[in-house]
């Protein structure tokens, strides 16, 4: 690739970047980007981790965890009927107490997308008016290792197919190779690729895979790249490279979208996920969101946990707090 090449248009990119968008300037502006201590951030994330929240905030946090749950199934093995299980889990998390919110999404591969869709029925819509979305991974997911033209293909049919979402994964040998216009360009595309016929696009989550890209550093300058691209939310991971999802790196990425808002007055979402099984967990990084990015990011078009497990460790800690006892796991549906 030409290092002067003019890379895909993006107005805001264009903005921030300042005069012609090139490889060379864009090279340049993540470049300027200030570096991470390391230390500082871990410590940090840390005393975030140790809040304790009791009582009536700890049952809004739960609640408020459901409902920012992208509950998940990404495995070769899934069939229509096990989409039509989740999809049910989805809208009833708790059979026993109609209190109980809704999850915020179903995210299936791209092919499941018509069977969440009928599934879902009257219920297909945004989380906001009551309904649940339906988010589709997309472009190789998850190595990402496939042509241009096939990532466009898969994303389109799942936007045809009717999902509202995609997640798609970055090329990391492009970006750690430096070839940052080339990750910046088929980002571009993606997210023209999710575009409706009636002329409205699919929400695109970008997926970073942080646990390849090695350094906070990297992090931090492929927040801003998958931004400046087009990106509606960053996501650390696919959930199938471990590291997955880390509190430090979560709180880097809301510092990013933070300072984005302060920048543009844009809001970005961030959507940590893999590895969050426990409600002590996800409990930590609402803290994280709240104090981090503010409150106001606490709502399911701002930030999400990209999770299958999650879902009923909240379950079971929120009946413990109606009935003073812990339930057993036979309480909670297995999908």
């Amino acid at each position: 690739m030409s290092i002067d090449r003019v890379v895909s248009p993006a107005s805001r990119a264009i903005e921030i970047v300042g005069g012609d968008l090139t490889e060379s300037s864009l090279k340049r502006y993540l470049a300027g980007i200030p570096g991470v201590d390391a230390v500082g951030l871990e410590a940090r994330a840390a005393d975030l981790g140790s809040r304790s929240i009791k009582t009536t905030s700890k049952a809004w946090a739960l609640d408020r965890i459901i409902s920012l749950i992208d509950l998940t199934t990404l495995e070769g093995a899934d069939t229509p009927g096990k989409v039509r299980s989740l999809v049910a889990k989805g809208l009833t998390p708790d059979a026993a107490d109609p209190s109980c919110p809704r999850v915020a999404a179903v995210c299936v591969y791209g092919d499941m997308v018509p069977s969440a869709v009928e599934a879902l029925g009257a219920f297909h819509g945004d989380a906001v008016e009551g309904g649940i979305n339906v988010a589709a991974v997309a472009t190789a997911f998850p190595s990402g290792r496939a042509s241009l033209p096939v990532k466009l293909a898969d994303t389109a049919d799942a936007v045809a197919a009717g999902a509202d979402e995609i997640d798609m994964v970055i090329d990391r040998g492009a970006f750690l190779s430096g070839r940052y216009g080339q990750v910046f360009d088929e980002i571009v595309a993606v997210k023209e690729a999710c575009r409706r016929a009636d002329g409205s696009y699919a929400h695109l989550k970008v997926i970073l895979e942080t646990g390849e890209l090695n350094t906070y550093d990297n992090v931090r300058r492929a927040s801003w790249l998958a931004i400046l691209a087009g990106g509606d939310f960053i996501k650390t991971s696919t959930g199938k490279v471990a590291p997955a999802a880390t509190l430090p790196v979560t709180v880097l990425m809301l510092e990013v979208v933070r300072d984005w808002y302060r920048l543009t007055g844009e809001q970005i979402g961030v959507k940590p996920a893999g590895g969050i099984r426990a409600s002590k967990d996800a409990i930590k990084y609402v803290v994280a969101v709240a104090e981090t990015a503010g409150e106001q990011w606490l709502q399911p078009h701002l930030f999400r946990f990209g999770a299958s497990s999650l879902l009923n460790d909240v379950l079971l800690q929120r009946q413990k707090l109606a009935s003073g006892h812990y339930s057993g796991a036979d309480y909670v549906t297995i999908d």
